[in-house]
């Protein structure tokens, strides 16, 4: 399973961006694609996931209310749609995958990675 990560760049505050996550090589019958960021010098933290039939989603308290994960794509793309973006948001965010229905917020749950996409948001 390879996923690909694209669309970071330099926002301002109050502003929007759209990140995109390719995934191939999945059978797609129970998978979860997360999104995860890592700022300079912490953890990667768990930002929002979705289940690829798109009847589930979780968000981190963070974020919610400003991201949103898509439910569907074409082409094997999921969205996360950054609105309101805060200096806070800075960071690599990463795609990731998990094989099953169960959703879970650790990194260490997740197998596959995409190679991540640095979004800065100046104040």
């Amino acid at each position: 399973v390879q996923l690909q990560a694209s669309g970071g760049g330099l926002v301002q505050a109050g502003g929007s961006l759209r990140l995109s996550c390719v995934v191939s090589g999945s059978a797609f019958s129970n998978f979860i694609l997360g999104w995860f960021r890592q700022a300079p010098g912490k953890g990667r933290e768990f930002v929002a996931a979705v289940s690829w039939s798109g009847r589930s989603i979780r968000y981190a308290d963070s974020v919610k209310g400003r991201f949103t994960i898509s439910r569907y794509g074409e082409h094997n793309t999921r969205y996360l749609q950054m609105s309101n973006v805060e200096p806070g948001d800075t960071a690599v965010y990463y795609c990731a995958g998990r094989d099953g229905s169960l959703f879970y917020t650790e990194d260490r749950n997740y197998a596959y990675w995409g190679q991540g996409t640095l979004v800065t948001v100046s104040s």
